[in-house]
């Protein structure tokens, strides 16, 4: 499988410069891609163009071969907002997906289960939405995401609605997720940190020109720790790059 990002722009029809300018970025199978960038940059333009909600001005996205023309079962999107159905319980919501592709009853049952095992959540299955907590929440709605089994999850900033301690608990259970799975993520991010610890490669995208102005290699064992010296390091060399056109 690869992700191929082909000299995509856009501008909207309200303003008179480009919100994205020339991006080309190329994503193998099994790769953890992380966006970063100042706000305004357009991380999430870019990630609503590789999932089909938005259509570019100019240029393309393929996945293996094929041109996103619009969302599709290749690629499956985890917003910031959990967007749980709150009528249906935990194990309902992550079944949800797989009843409307009619996979049959048995089937949904053992990958909503699988899933739900690997985020933690088993012994929460029966519970009401209303009753388990944002993070827990996260949690559902990544089992739910998984459960697609799409080629590329695609991921906007989904823990930073949530306190630092429960962000950092759940990069590190993504992390663990990753490692087992290896499934293709293309990931945005406004925290630098969580780039380092979770990317193969972390994409800096450049607010005043819309472009990639930078592709760091992440070469970190994993699991990773944040306090290394090797760790710190990037999180400077990252830092400094999102912060370059805009001398902060």
């Amino acid at each position: 499988m690869s992700l191929v990002i082909n000299n995509l722009s856009k501008q909207y029809d309200n303003s008179n410069e480009s919100t994205l300018n020339n991006i080309n970025l190329e994503i193998k199978t099994g790769e953890f891609i992380c966006i970063v960038g100042a706000s305004g940059c357009g991380k999430t333009t870019l990630l609503n163009l590789v999932a089909g909600l938005e259509a570019p001005t100019t240029g393309e996205v393929t996945v293996d071969g094929e041109k996103v023309t619009g969302p599709g079962a290749d690629r499956t999107v985890m917003f910031q907002e959990h967007g749980l159905y709150p009528w249906l319980n935990v194990i309902e919501n992550v079944k949800f997906p797989l009843k409307l592709a009619g996979v049959p009853k048995e089937e949904q049952e053992e990958k909503a289960n699988y899933y739900l095992d690997m985020v933690g959540l088993s012994d929460y299955k029966t519970y009401p939405i209303h009753q388990i907590s944002g993070g827990m929440k996260q949690r559902t709605a990544l089992a739910r995401a998984l459960t697609m089994d799409s080629k590329v999850l695609l991921m906007d900033e989904p823990f930073s609605a949530l306190d630092k301690q429960t962000s950092n608990q759940l990069r590190e259970e993504l992390q663990k997720i990753w490692i087992e799975t290896h499934k293709t993520i293309l990931f945005i991010t406004h925290s630098v940190e969580e780039s380092v610890y979770l990317a193969d490669r972390v994409v800096v995208l450049s607010p005043e020109k819309g472009s990639v102005a930078d592709i760091i290699n992440i070469d970190l064992e994993r699991p990773r720790y944040v306090y290394s010296p090797e760790f710190v390091e990037l999180r400077h060399l990252i830092l400094d790059k999102v912060k370059g056109d805009r001398k902060l």
